[in-house]
């Protein structure tokens, strides 16, 4: 095997060559610090109607119960930043979702990276994660250093804010580790302040179940609860809010990746396109989006709720 700081630039450079705009990397070993965080969160009904984050604590919190023997985890961000936005009298998409669904194109360069892995050092046992199983992500990329976690639970990096897809190589090779940067929000408190549904707590805990982006994506009720009716700001799938406010993403720079690049049409839907939009239509517009997981009757839901407040 090649010598340890080596190979581990030799990742990360292959990283970069891929596209990933950073790579980070941590020593595999049980989240101590998560663990008693998570769990309180879960007793709390944080997580809504959430029910798979109450499955699989211990693969949460220890890789090595997701990969056998496993002794790194390669924490890898992806920038998703677009270049253009929707017009601004629009019912809004959260900006993740404008292009193709991440998982597939993220998925494809992870496994050129094992690809490339396996060639550097021999046969490998690892495992690729793409937001597709239980870990942490958010706390691995900050083990590894590649940013801090922000009031509003983002990963945020130091030099282009927090605007990234999160994507993870669980592996049983050794390498250079990183260790965690220092914590730059301060006493800044504008993602907290601008939260219009007060989902955003003190000591950096954020109420899931208060979310617009648990409302308009995750929650499968037929009806939105009265109680947030007014509150959405527009959003009708995801919620960009606590990202736009954050002084670090003025630090965001459009991403390179032409997959992630909008439809036209969905840019420049007016809120009557919206509120007439069809299923044929819908299914065009969104074939490879990761809007898909609202489905057509979800996303109407969602568009009669703002039209009714």
């Amino acid at each position: 095997m090649k010598q340890k700081t080596i190979l581990t630039q030799n990742i990360k450079s292959e990283a970069i060559r891929l596209g990933f705009s950073f790579c980070g990397i941590s020593k595999a070993e049980f989240l101590e610090e998560e663990a008693p965080r998570l769990e309180n969160w879960l007793n709390q009904n944080k997580h809504g109607k959430m029910q798979y984050m109450e499955n699989h604590f211990d693969k949460r919190l220890n890789p090595t119960v997701l990969v056998e023997c496993s002794k790194s985890v390669i924490s890898l961000m992806y920038n998703y930043y677009p270049a253009k936005l929707q017009r601004e009298d629009s019912f809004k998409i959260s900006k993740y979702a404008y292009g193709e669904d991440y998982h597939n194109v993220i998925k494809e360069k992870l496994k050129e990276l094992v690809q490339f892995i396996t060639a550097e050092v021999g046969e490998i046992n690892a495992r690729i994660f793409t937001d597709s199983a239980p870990i942490l992500e958010r706390a691995w990329a900050k083990k590894s250093g590649l940013g801090w976690v922000g009031k509003n639970s983002m990963l945020i990096h130091p030099k282009q804010g927090s605007f990234f897809f999160l994507a993870e190589i669980i592996l049983d090779v050794e390498f250079d580790y990183g260790t965690p940067i220092k914590d730059y929000c301060g006493t800044c408190n504008a993602c907290v302040e601008a939260c219009p549904t007060e989902a955003i707590l003190p000591n950096k805990v954020v109420d899931g179940s208060k979310c617009i982006s648990y409302f308009t994506i995750e929650l499968k009720d037929e009806i939105l609860p009265n109680e947030v009716k007014g509150k959405f700001n527009d959003w009708m799938f995801g919620c960009d809010i606590c990202q736009d406010v954050c002084p670090w993403n003025r630090f965001s720079t459009p991403t390179d990746e032409l997959l992630f690049s909008p439809n036209q049409k969905l840019l420049n839907y007016s809120k009557n396109e919206w509120r007439e939009l069809t299923e044929e239509i819908f299914i065009e517009l969104f074939k490879k989006s990761a809007v898909k997981r609202a489905k057509f009757e979800g996303l109407k839901r969602n568009v009669r709720f703002l039209s009714s407040d």
